[in-house]
């Protein structure tokens, strides 16, 4: 469990469950698929089995591993912390159960002192799902949104309680120029780093900021990404943007 996220836009992340697929191209280069494999060469048995290598790189292969032991890991966290849940899965894949999935929003309910970030592809299943769910105020909603292709996530969205709402446009990968953004608190965009890093059109994020902007939702821009990431920064038109929705604390900690 990490307590020190280097996610520029959370706190800490937390990991009651391990592993994943590939459901859309803006997963063809996720970095915990990169990251499941050190951690199996590492011993965790959590990701043990989790990956295969394709082309000389780690894939999700669809296993998934619910770690029973890291369920009440927020309640022993005694400050509040803003958390990203499920950094090395998505909480709604098809092959967690819904029990499961009952019980993480039973934690998160429990454990009030602290905001949790919850963000998934599987945005249709979210929505079947979402009315056998507890939803206070301190868990946030998202879904990913690459491209055009995958705005009707946004409307999955929309239609559950969550009390905020939010969008990750990353890796973005394309011009997203009509959002519909009425009901969404919060869009963070950015693009795709590491190896084989697609690249991104400085005019997309224009686009998604100036909606943002017009719309009254909050935007926070998450980076330029590319190979070297730490090279191209977060800087977009002379500054950066680190907003939350209105109401919530002012600054996620860098």
């Amino acid at each position: 469990m990490a307590t020190n996220s280097p996610i520029e836009w959370t706190e800490a992340t937390w990991n009651p469950v391990g592993g994943c697929s590939i459901v859309s191209p803006g997963c063809t280069n996720c970095y915990a698929m990169r990251l499941a494999r050190r951690l199996e060469a590492m011993g965790q048995a959590k990701y043990a089995g989790t990956t295969r290598v394709s082309g000389g790189r780690a894939k999700w292969n669809g296993k998934i591993v619910l770690d029973e032991a890291a369920l009440e890991i927020p309640l022993k966290w005694r400050h509040p912390k803003i958390i990203f849940v499920n950094s090395m899965s998505d909480l709604f894949h098809e092959k967690i159960a819904l029990d499961y999935i009952e019980r993480v929003f039973g934690v998160m309910h429990q454990a009030r002192r602290h905001t949790f970030q919850v963000l998934t592809k599987r945005a249709k299943r979210l929505a079947d799902v979402a009315h056998r769910l507890p939803w206070p105020d301190n868990v946030w909603m998202g879904v990913s949104v690459e491209s055009e292709e995958y705005v009707d996530r946004i409307d999955y969205l929309r239609s559950t309680p969550a009390f905020i709402k939010f969008l990750s446009l990353e890796p973005l990968l394309g011009p997203l120029d009509n959002l519909k953004l009425s009901g969404i608190d919060w869009a963070i965009a950015g693009g795709e780093s590491g190896p084989a890093a697609r690249p991104m059109n400085p005019d997309w994020v224009r686009s998604i900021r100036d909606q943002c902007v017009a719309n009254g939702t909050a935007f926070h821009f998450k980076q330029w990404g590319g190979v070297q990431k730490k090279q191209t920064g977060r800087m977009l038109d002379g500054r950066t943007w680190d907003e939350l929705p209105t109401g919530k604390r002012s600054r996620v900690s860098a």
